[in-house]
């Protein structure tokens, strides 16, 4: 049985306003700033109290629909929204996102949304209590997926950690020099020297060697060119931009091609494979952690690490300082900036022993595991959430029985 419904428009909903030009914006402040894009930084001014609802006023992301809990600044490329006649705001956020919002964008050229298009769009609502219900079981699906994504960004952080202080800041070498209380067990502070040696690459411990990406790499694959679709229509099509935003890969966002079955097997990814990419953002780079049946795309390089245990070696070190001075260096005096198997390829870098890498992948696959079952575990929750909201909100579902099936799920 559906609960009683009242047919209304935005206006008599949300109280719409548009942003005010960014602020001055940092990492370390206190209040997020929205763009049409969600978050683009932080800044010690709000304009927006707790609960604003942001809406993409122009652009590629007119009509996009983001929430804060926290009071926050909104630029003049997005919309507050705050919800009136003590409605829901989180009921009324995702509510926003059934209804197609960019659908109503006017502007032959950039796209605009504006307030008078907004308030004059239909919606239909529950009661207060009936919002209220239904705002608690998505967000509680959503509370859970923003801390996977905090789990998975901190377990990233310690990886990180690790292989610059093994490998960039040479700790555990500096503390044998130094004869310092050693932070690390016996058996693997054991395996590196007591002594640092001059390299073309400055000092690295003793007996590690300088070479370049090419030497633990076979021989470099460009990717296949194909159009990306959303329809089920071969394997999964990895591009660069599912690949240069975070530090995982969200496999259920990423489109589909089509492609014949010898091009698949020649293009196929495969568990340990190394992507970086070549053009449009060059030099991020991805090592494939799960098995897939999925290709990748021509503006993507494969690399196939010769041994096994230096892949968690080079996914790091793709993210070090030392490997982006290399890239920016040849980005200097181009037009448009982009990579070549054979750059890519000598790419120089210090390498240490087997035992070394091997006790260091150890160490962060188990890191890497986790952030690999919370993306899983994320996707669920996601698909989950995206089929029950509409269903929710046009009373199809009741509250109760979507409580029902997120306990089974």
């Amino acid at each position: 049985m559906k609960s009683e419904r009242v047919t209304t428009n935005l206006g008599s909903l949300l109280s719409l306003s548009n942003g005010k030009s960014s602020p001055e914006r940092s990492s370390n402040l206190p209040y997020p700033v929205y763009g049409g894009n969600g978050i683009i930084g932080f800044s010690n001014e709000a304009n927006s109290s707790p609960g604003t609802i942001i809406i993409g006023r122009v652009g590629s992301y007119c009509g996009s629909v983001h929430f804060s809990n926290s009071s926050c600044w909104v630029t003049d490329n997005a919309i507050r929204a705050k919800a009136m006649n003590g409605n829901d705001p989180r009921f009324l956020f995702y509510m926003l996102h059934t209804l197609r919002l960019n659908d109503f964008q006017t502007g032959s050229g950039q796209p605009l949304l504006n307030q008078t298009i907004l308030s004059q769009i239909p919606a239909t609502i529950p009661g207060l209590s009936e919002q209220r219900r239904i705002a608690h079981i998505l967000s509680t699906l959503d509370d859970k997926i923003e801390l996977n994504r905090q789990m998975n960004e901190t377990l990233e952080a310690t990886a990180r950690a690790i292989f610059k202080s093994w490998f960039v800041d040479f700790d555990p070498v500096r503390t044998k020099i130094l004869s310092e209380e050693p932070y690390l067990p016996p058996d693997v502070l054991k395996l590196f020297p007591d002594r640092l040696m001059n390299s073309e690459l400055g000092e690295i411990p003793e007996g590690w060697t300088v070479r370049n990406l090419g030497y633990l790499s076979d021989k470099p694959q460009y990717g296949y060119t194909a159009s990306a679709k959303d329809e089920i229509v071969g394997p999964k099509f990895l591009r660069i931009t599912d690949i240069n935003k975070k530090s995982w890969i969200a496999w259920d966002s990423v489109p589909h091609c089509e492609i014949t079955d010898r091009d698949f097997e020649k293009y196929r990814l495969h568990k340990g494979d190394i992507l970086i990419a070549r053009m449009a953002d060059p030099g991020h780079g991805v090592l494939i952690e799960e098995d897939q049946d999925a290709v990748f795309a021509s503006y993507l390089i494969r690399f196939c690490p010769i041994h096994n245990e230096y892949a968690r070696f080079l996914q790091y070190w793709l993210r070090s300082e030392s490997y982006w001075k290399l890239v920016r260096a040849r980005e200097i005096g181009t037009t448009r900036a982009s990579l070549n198997a054979r750059t890519l390829s000598g790419f120089p870098l210090v390498i240490p022993p087997n035992d070394v890498v091997e006790i260091f992948s150890s160490q962060v696959s188990g890191l890497r595991d986790r952030v690999v079952a919370n993306t899983s575990e994320t996707e669920v929750l996601a698909n989950l959430r995206d089929t029950l909201l509409p269903k929710l909100l046009s009373g199809e579902i009741r509250v109760d029985d979507a409580a029902k099936i997120m306990e089974v799920t």
